[in-house]
């Protein structure tokens, strides 16, 4: 079987041996509800907890902080709307510009709902301008929600800083920080004194199952669940548990912990690596003068379209990713580049690469070998069509 080489981590990871072997159990002779009171739903409580104590232990909060949740998706949407909910009238709601679409479009069915939003605008390089900051202050912000690292650019915003300044306005600071798990160090007690009341992360971005993740929440935040229940996760979140996704998410950050500090410098140096040879290239690289995620690499090539690239590497054996929104009738380009000020051209030819736990050298010289083969083929057959 043809399996190209994987250069998309930040989309998904490969499931790693041990979270798998951790979750067969669940699959099979381990089946209790953990809201049974015989012994196979102890056991299955008892998976729960544990996995909540090891979430806990990744991102540096208490057990008791930890709501599991199906994904990142919905973990930002039981905050946003929960806490929306939990105010008398609507008032206003600030996000970044460069936020994921879970949030961006969960913000715009707020403001439907009478919210007034404000998009915080970005500099060239994807970091907050203060000017904004200081706009949403001057308006009385209640909700914020601001990435900690991007999933585009890997750009990482100080959040800390940024939450320092809303703690006075009293309204209540959120962060997405599914790509940032594993790949930082994310820390949420430094980040809650801060002034950071809540943060999603996600199992399947760390070598975890798809249908699971948390919202890491302060307890002073009431918020209205988007599920109602047998008031499973402190009433926020009813629904028997995903048990089997819930103990292989908790294996997965016990291996992210533990191999952080060796994997991130092995990551840095691998993107470098990649980098050199794509500015060899005539590569323009997005948010290279901004602190990003090691694993991250964002380019383009001027008058080449990304899909296309994308394509022709994916059948050359590499898998990596637009950054292109693509529908079947209109391609869209990314709204991340677009609030950095990329022209329009250039970024409809963006694509980002990815790096793993298994990615090596030899994959990253490879990669640079198909892609120049590939722009250069690209580049003749524009040459000719002119």
């Amino acid at each position: 079987m043809f399996a190209p080489v994987y250069l998309d981590h930040n989309a998904t990871t490969p499931m790693a041996a041990p979270v798998l072997e951790a979750m067969l159990p669940f699959l099979q002779g381990q089946y209790g509800n953990p809201s049974s009171r015989h012994e196979y739903g102890r056991a299955a409580r008892r998976a729960v907890d544990m996995a909540r104590q090891q979430v806990a232990a990744a991102v540096g909060c208490h057990p008791t902080e930890v709501i599991f949740t199906s994904g990142g998706s919905e973990a930002n949407n039981l905050f946003l709307k929960g806490a929306a909910a939990g105010f008398r009238h609507p008032g206003v709601l600030a996000v970044s510009a460069i936020e994921h679409p879970c949030v961006r479009n969960t913000a715009r069915q707020l403001e439907r709902q009478g919210w007034q939003l404000l998009e915080l605008p970005v500099d060239g390089n994807g970091r907050l301008e203060p000017a904004g900051l200081v706009k949403a202050l001057s308006a009385g912000a209640r909700l914020w929600s601001v990435m900690l690292a991007n999933n585009e650019t890997g750009l990482i915003q100080n959040v800390a800083a940024m939450a320092e300044q809303v703690r006075a306005g009293r309204g209540w600071f959120h962060t997405d920080a599914v790509q940032a798990l594993g790949k930082m160090a994310v820390d949420f007690r430094l980040l809650n004194q801060a002034g950071v009341h809540a943060l999603t992360v996600s199992a399947h971005k760390i070598h975890g199952p798809k249908g699971a993740g948390a919202l890491i929440l302060d307890k002073r935040v009431e918020l209205t669940p988007l599920i109602a229940g047998g008031g499973q996760e402190r009433g926020l979140r009813s629904g028997t548990e995903n048990v089997a996704a819930i103990v292989g998410f908790g294996v997965a950050c016990e291996l992210a912990l533990a191999r952080l500090e060796g994997l991130s410098v092995r990551l840095f140096a691998l993107r470098t690596r990649l980098e050199a040879g794509l500015q060899r290239l005539g590569a323009r690289i997005f948010a290279a003068d901004g602190m990003r995620l090691p694993n991250t690499s964002y380019f383009a090539f001027a008058d080449l379209d990304g899909e296309t690239l994308v394509g022709k590497l994916d059948r050359a054996g590499f898998a990596v990713a637009s950054g292109a929104a693509c529908s079947s009738a209109n391609p869209e380009p990314s709204h991340v580049l677009q609030a950095m000020g990329v022209p329009e051209q250039l970024s409809r030819g963006a694509v980002r690469v990815s790096l793993g736990a298994e990615t090596s050298e030899e994959n990253i010289d490879q990669f640079l070998g198909a892609l120049e083969t590939t722009v250069s083929s690209l580049k003749n057959l524009t040459a000719l069509s002119r």
